[in-house]
Parts: C-alpha cells; sequence; structure tokens
C-alpha cells in the first residue's frame, strides 16, 4: 500500500500548542482509498526539519505528501499555491535564530518558487461540502511552513517524482493557541481541534480518492 505522508510542526514562538501536530497524530495509520497516512512531527527550525523531511521522504516513498502547520490570526484552513525559495523570518525559530533574505535552497539548481502539486480545487469543493471554512492562498509566508514545502518540493522533483502530489496546508488557531493570548492582544480567530482534525481528514481523503486509483 502507497503512503501519504502527513507532517506537523512542534510548538512555537509563543503558542503552548500546534493544531498541526495533534492533527496528525490524530490521523496517524488512517487509510484512505489506497494509501496509509503515516504521521510525522517536524522540529521549527529550517536545517533540522529539513534532514528530517528528507529522510522521511526516502524511507517511505510516499505517493502522496501533505505538510501542515499553524498560521495563527488565519480564520480559516487555507491550502497554499506556492513555495519560495526565500527564508525571512519575523520570529524566531525555536532554535532562537531569524533570518533574512535567505534562500531556502542554496544549490544553484533551485528554482525560485514551486507550485503545489495538490488537487487544490477538489479539495477545496470537497471542505465546501463538509461544511468547513477553507480557501487558497497564494502565499505561505517565508518562515518554516514555507521551507518544508520548498524542501519536499525541491527533494522529489530532483528524484525524478515530481507529479507526486505534495503541498502545504495552513491552519487556523485551535482552542489552547488561542486562549494563550494575552488580554493586552486582538484575540485570534480559531476552531475547535477537532474540525482543524476534520479538514485535514477529507484533505487526505481527497487524495485517497484522486490519486491512488491513479497509481495503481
Amino acid at each position: 500500500m502507497r503512503t501519504l505522508l502527513l507532517t506537523g510542526f512542534e510548538p512555537f514562538h509563543t503558542h503552548p500548542d500546534n493544531p498541526s501536530a495533534r492533527a496528525a497524530a490524530a490521523l496517524d495509520g488512517l487509510e484512505v482509498g489506497g494509501m496509509q497516512v503515516i504521521s510525522a512531527l517536524l522540529p521549527v527550525e529550517p536545517h533540522s526539519a529539513g534532514a528530517a523531511l528528507d529522510a522521511l521522504l526516502e524511507r517511505h516513498q510516499p505517493g502522496a505528501v501533505l505538510l501542515t502547520g499553524l498560521a495563527a490570526g488565519r480564520p480559516q484552513v487555507t491550502l497554499e499555491r506556492v513555495a519560495l525559495n526565500v527564508m525571512d523570518f519575523n520570529i524566531p525559530d525555536n532554535a532562537g535564530n531569524t533570518y533574512r533574505d535567505a534562500p531556502a535552497h542554496p544549490h544553484a539548481d533551485a528554482p525560485p518558487a514551486y507550485l503545489s502539486t495538490l488537487p487544490l480545487r477538489e479539495m477545496l469543493s470537497a471542505w465546501q461540502a463538509a461544511s468547513i471554512p477553507g480557501h487558497i492562498s497564494n502565499t505561505a509566508g517565508l518562515y518554516v511552513c514555507n521551507f518544508v514545502m520548498y524542501r519536499a518540493r525541491h527533494w522529489l522533483t530532483q528524484r525524478g517524482e515530481g507529479e507526486v502530489p505534495c503541498g502545504f496546508l495552513h491552519l487556523p488557531a485551535n482552542p489552547a493557541v488561542a486562549l494563550a493570548v494575552p488580554e493586552d492582544r486582538p484575540p485570534l480567530p480559531y476552531l475547535p481541534q477537532e474540525e482543524i482534525t476534520r479538514a485535514v481528514r477529507v484533505a487526505a481523503e481527497v487524495l485517497g480518492k484522486e490519486i491512488a486509483p491513479v497509481q495503481k
């Protein structure tokens, strides 16, 4: 059975929780179509996240890759259309480092950007049918989320697997993240964790339905 690699991130910055980690853990082992979900947690630091992601891709040779992370402040789940070959952090990563105008991949053969190869419109339609608010975003930011989407697409492309469905899904805050906001800061929009996990599951199910039959 082919693998659907699903990743989330550990908590970072001032956030005590990360809904992407919870969703990934909840869906580990799920069978969708002809694929099985294998979940993994990535560190919020580009070099260690990149090494961990490379190892996961090498080990599992996935038929699809669904990367997820927190975008606190966004009111709904969002599919990212593009990842840029740029790191420009406005907050430190979990190692305390920031990057300004740095390449996500410094090699000369690395293109300026990669587009998602996920079935974006099909996923968006499935969310709407399931009464889940969502949209397609044209910026994944320039933090570690953007970095891992770029890294995964580049790894696959360099190995002749550029058509493997791969992309990034940003998630809104869950209650734990929203409740941790100080009183002197604007409140964060949030969704219940169960709804966030359901959104990730619906996206995975679309991949199982759309991709697995083609790969048989």
